[in-house]
């Protein structure tokens, strides 16, 4: 690991008057959450416009409900990491406004983070598709285990459908709008094990360099259009951020 990428990363915190993460599923994978795009991944198994798209579930949600059987364990044991808890410190410490994630595994919530915008939704709560009454990842487990793959709404018969947002399916207007101010108005921007691939999330750094804001990249590999960056630190993001937030409280004399 670069020392001096550490460094670098904690001076330009410091520097900075306001800063933002944005989260891709590389801050995951340390929490045992695949990437779904990855070799072995859930969507080298499930072909995403049968079982992940919105039109798909409209006509057939046992598709989608049939991948989630396998899916939803693995969110639900999973577990914050270090590179969660050090994005939570650094809000606790003043620095982190908010984290921008694609992820759907409310593991930055459950690490202390308190504004989190999920782009891509949360798989803890669903909704009625007839009536759009909400329901708990609890009661929608309940209401799938009498040999319904599909859980449905007893009252109406509504098939449940999880607030993720599919393939074609938009994204919220407000969270999408209250990113893009976020990233807008902050003159620093973590980006984290993201690909920068997936659109409109990975248009949300270009709103910080218009301000003439920064970036910094942390992955384990090399990411798309990293020559916008003004640092790049290779590593893994439970290893990295954590030696970075560190760093930061070395240079305003915490420790």
């Amino acid at each position: 690991m670069n020392e001096d990428c550490i460094q670098k990363a904690a001076q330009m915190i410091l520097e900075a008057s306001q800063v933002v993460a944005l989260t891709g599923a590389g801050i995951s994978v340390e929490s045992g959450i695949p990437d779904f795009r990855s070799p072995g991944g859930l969507w080298t198994r499930y072909d995403p416009l049968l079982y992940g798209s919105y039109e798909s579930f409209l006509s057939h949600p046992e598709r989608f409900w049939e991948m989630a059987k396998e899916l939803n364990p693995t969110l639900e044991n999973a577990y914050p990491n270090a590179a969660h808890y050090a994005l939570a410190e650094l809000e606790e410490l003043g620095k982190c406004k908010a984290v921008i994630t694609q992820n759907i595994d409310d593991l930055h919530q459950r690490a202390g983070s308190s504004l989190v915008l999920e782009l891509h939704g949360t798989h803890r709560t669903g909704h009625c598709m007839i009536c759009h009454r909400l329901f708990t990842l609890d009661e929608m487990h309940e209401l799938s285990h009498n040999n319904e793959i599909v859980p449905r709404h007893l009252e109406d018969g509504g098939a449940i459908k999880p607030d993720v947002v599919l393939f074609g399916e938009p994204l919220s207007a407000l969270m999408l709008s209250k990113s893009a101010e976020l990233a807008a108005s902050s003159d620093l921007m973590l980006i984290i094990g993201c690909s920068l691939e997936v659109y409109p999330a990975a248009g949300l750094p270009a709103y910080t360099k218009r301000r003439n804001g920064k970036l910094i990249i942390f992955n384990i590999v090399p990411t798309y259009d990293e020559d916008e960056a003004d640092l790049v630190c290779y590593g893994n993001a439970g290893e990295v951020l954590p030696q970075v937030v560190e760093g930061y409280k070395r240079l305003v004399g915490i420790i």
